[in-house]
């Protein structure tokens, strides 16, 4: 997959072609969001379900005024504390966009990326980018740019390589267009950072439609509606002390499968058994990281310890479609 520069990026952008960018998040892939035609790309390289909608990205906070309405105050007071960061404002759509960004709806996700290229090319271009992340729908997101080019090498024509992603976990999703504002996704940015500077939050409960009914839902945010993150082994959370989460890899390892771990550092230790063990940090920065080194094995099962983080978590339970044992 060829790198690009800022300036080849900014004219595949313009001739409505879609590329990769980094984030400090995650990698993601790019579309001028006001051209539908460009947008399309981005479903059809990623196998993305339609009615999951999209990111806009924004190099200025002027920006944000010329693609929603209705901006609060509150929302306002969250853009001058958290960008560019993580952080995404569900907000009130005024219909510059192309309606495959928004699928539909009368609202738009916006944010502005912490990450120095991107930002250059956002601010160079002038293009404000719907940008999910850089790989195939459902699977892990990419945090460097060789996962990038292991999912899409032959459907785009290229990206720009800013490295290994500093955060490593999407953005924080809170919606502004209700009161109280809703945590969509957790992310990171956290809770208490945002109730510091406008006050209680509600969150979102971010569990996994599956019945018929949810095949009408629209969701307001990435995330909400499908598994994603899922590699290929099939992912459990264990709700439980080491000496059950030890019987469970002996008994699987009994049936024959070939069990991994997912552990906090301080614990990596204890799992001996297990064909494989793979730790990350608290905050989980390296859990995407972990997933895609899993799907290089041959291992059958996944076993994830419980984390406090929200964030952590809400991406297990995504990649585990929210099996728990205990």
């Amino acid at each position: 997959m060829k790198k690009l520069t800022t300036k080849e990026a900014i004219n595949l952008l313009a001739v409505g072609e879609i590329i990769a960018i980094p984030t400090e998040t995650v990698y993601g892939l790019a579309a001028d969001a006001r051209k539908s035609r460009a947008v399309k790309k981005i479903f059809k390289a990623k196998g993305r379900p339609t009615d999951n909608p999209l990111i806009v990205h924004i190099g200025h906070i002027e920006q944000a005024e010329k693609l929603a309405k209705n901006i609060s105050d509150e929302a306002r007071l969250l853009m001058k504390h958290f960008w560019p960061g993580p952080l995404t404002l569900i907000l009130e759509d005024n219909g510059k966009v192309s309606k495959w960004v928004t699928a539909g709806l009368d609202t738009i996700g916006i944010r502005m990326p912490n990450h120095e290229r991107t930002l250059q090319l956002l601010r160079k271009s002038e293009i404000p980018l719907a940008a999910p992340s850089a790989n195939l729908s459902g699977k892990p997101s990419p945090t460097c740019f060789e996962h990038v080019e292991r999912d899409l090498v032959g459907k785009i024509p290229g990206g720009v390589n800013g490295g290994v992603c500093e955060v490593g976990l999407e953005s924080t999703i809170i919606d502004m267009t209700v009161v109280p504002p809703v945590i969509l996704r957790p992310g990171g940015i956290k809770r208490h950072e945002i109730e510091a500077i406008i006050g209680k939050v509600a969150l979102a409960d971010g569990s996994i439609e599956t019945n018929e009914s949810s095949e009408k839902l629209k969701p307001k945010a990435p995330g909400m509606k499908y598994a994603h993150y899922a590699p290929n082994a099939e992912v459990f959370i264990v709700n439980g002390d080491i000496a059950y989460f030890k019987s469970l890899i002996n008994n699987y390892r009994k049936l024959g499968k070939k069990v991994g771990v997912v552990c906090r550092k301080s614990n990596q230790y204890f799992y001996k058994r297990a064909h494989l063990v793979k730790s990350v940090s608290v905050d989980g920065k390296q859990l995407y990281k972990v997933f895609r080194q899993f799907d290089d094995t041959e291992i059958d099962i996944i076993l994830c310890e419980m984390f406090e983080d929200e964030a952590v978590m809400n991406r297990l339970m995504k990649a585990s479609e929210e099996k728990v044992l205990s």
